[in-house]
């Protein structure tokens, strides 16, 4: 009979972590995040010096711009390599790549999340065109975050006459992840979670590389009466660490919200939003979304979509989701961003990144902070930041259309600018992929043509030379004086 589960405290399962081994950590903001574990880690390292040259392998971002999270893991020393979709969440190790003391990729957070399943499989690695003509191509800087960082982790290739990436697999050998329950046999299940994300495909990599797994439990119950409801089946699990909610909130910004793992078909109730450039930047988004659609919204201004939407009556209309899995509902903001208030499903984020890939969005609304003449975008350097691109570069790749939500300047500076730091979104590939693409802010309209951008509305209260031409440092495609349409 196989022996049950090792239940462990957190600080006897982090010391059998190795040194020079690779470490996948699951998780999406603060939703699923290891706490608990992540915390010891650190903990082991500042008290013993052990482990060390460590990978870190991570999909989502995962921290609270503070202290958790994943800056648990930021000292020099304990890690040699970071592979991540973002960035932002987890400024200190932000610290650490831009001061070239470890060596660092970003890679787009869907590709990695898909990734995980190849490892598992031990497969060669991900096919796809995400990310081609980005930052992420190896014909630019192939995700490479410093000059420390020099082994090529995605390469070109050629198959049946078109252009393709493959994302070469790494090897995880512990996979650190969290659950609601655990039964006597290491079977988890994720009822107070608001998310699936990877932790099946983390899990079986671990496993299939020699490795280990150490699940954060709150508690362990006798039994799980329902075979279905069991997420990672006890033989994966190696460890189990009960938390008793310590270190165990749902999100980082709450610390339970029975509105992410319920169901509300009488909808979920959002504030009205007072008047602002937000608030019209949502409206002339909203206008774009058709009745039926399937949509994503970025974090930050699209979030206003939803809440004039929802003012409006139209929020019925359509469908919400998220990249990390919930479908239905309406997204989170802030540190709880990932669930959903009432989502009609959530699935794993591979299988969410699958569908959308595929093409199964009709619109998406994301934000933006650099926009140059040929329509390509910059999410992922935010001044003397590097945020990283999370699910941007698959979403934005894979909608039928699109619409870019900023403000027209930033604190004075321009958006409208003749050079991005970083391509993370491509213009002229967008238009060879056929997609409607719109760039909504509080002044004017602009949608990408074959000749680049074109002005397609001014706002009222605005004047075209002096309030939107003169403050870009590029002339649109129907230039100085063009024809446009007033809003």
């Amino acid at each position: 009979m196989r022996s049950p589960a090792r239940l462990s405290t957190a600080d006897e399962a982090i010391a059998a972590i190795p040194s020079g081994v690779t470490i996948a950590v699951g998780g999406f903001v603060g939703a699923g995040h290891p706490e608990m574990l992540t915390a010891a880690l650190e903990r082991r390292f500042l008290e013993t010096g052990t482990p060390t040259d460590l990978t870190l392998f991570y999909c989502a971002g995962q921290g609270d711009r503070g202290e958790r999270g994943l800056n648990h893991l930021a000292h020099r020393g304990l890690l040699k390599r970071i592979i991540g979709g973002h960035w932002n969440l987890a400024p200190k190790l932000g610290t650490l790549a831009l001061a070239n003391e470890v060596e660092a990729y970003n890679l787009p957070q869907g590709v990695l999340s898909v990734l995980t399943r190849e490892i598992a499989a031990k497969r060669p690695g991900l096919i796809t065109q995400v990310g081609l003509n980005t930052f992420i191509d190896p014909i630019y800087s192939g995700g490479k975050l410093n000059a420390r960082t020099t082994e090529p982790l995605v390469e070109r290739l050629e198959l049946d006459g078109q252009t393709w990436l493959r994302y070469k697999p790494v090897p995880i050998h512990v996979a650190l992840i969290r659950a609601t329950y655990a039964d006597a046999r290491g079977n988890l299940s994720m009822e107070g979670e608001g998310l699936i994300g990877e932790v099946l495909s983390l899990a079986q990599a671990a496993k299939n590389h020699g490795g280990f797994v150490i699940a954060q439990v709150e508690s362990v119950v006798d039994a799980l009466p329902d075979p279905k409801a069991v997420r990672v089946p006890g033989i994966l699990v190696d460890h189990l660490v009960t938390s008793g909610g310590v270190m165990h909130d749902q999100t980082f910004g709450e610390v339970f919200n029975e509105d992410f793992v319920v169901t509300n078909a009488s909808g979920f109730d959002l504030p009205v939003m007072p008047e602002s450039d937000r608030k019209r930047i949502g409206a002339r988004a909203l206008q774009e979304i058709r009745p039926g659609d399937i949509v994503n919204l970025g974090i930050g201004l699209p979030e206003a979509v939803a809440m004039v939407a929802a003012e409006t009556g139209r929020l019925s209309e359509f469908t919400l989701t998220v990249e990390s899995g919930p479908i239905g509902g309406v997204p989170a903001s802030g540190l709880s961003f990932g669930c959903s208030h009432c989502p009609e499903a959530i699935i794993d984020q591979p299988a969410q990144f699958d569908f959308y890939d595929g093409g199964g969005l009709d619109i998406a609304v994301l934000g933006a902070v650099e926009i140059d003449a040929e329509g390509s975008v910059n999410v992922a350097s935010l001044g003397d930041r590097f945020a990283g691109v999370g699910g941007f570069v698959n979403i934005a790749q894979a909608a039928r259309r699109l619409v870019f939500c900023c403000t027209f300047q930033a604190k004075g500076n321009a958006k409208f600018v003749k050079h991005i730091q970083h391509v993370c979104f491509h213009g002229p590939s967008a238009l060879a992929r056929g997609q409607k693409v719109l760039y909504v802010t509080e002044r004017a309209v602009f949608e990408l043509t074959s000749n680049g951008l074109r002005l397609l509305e001014v706002a009222p209260g605005f004047e075209v030379q002096r309030d939107v031409l003169d403050q870009m440092e590029f002339a649109p495609a129907n230039g100085r004086e063009g024809a446009f349409h007033r809003s």
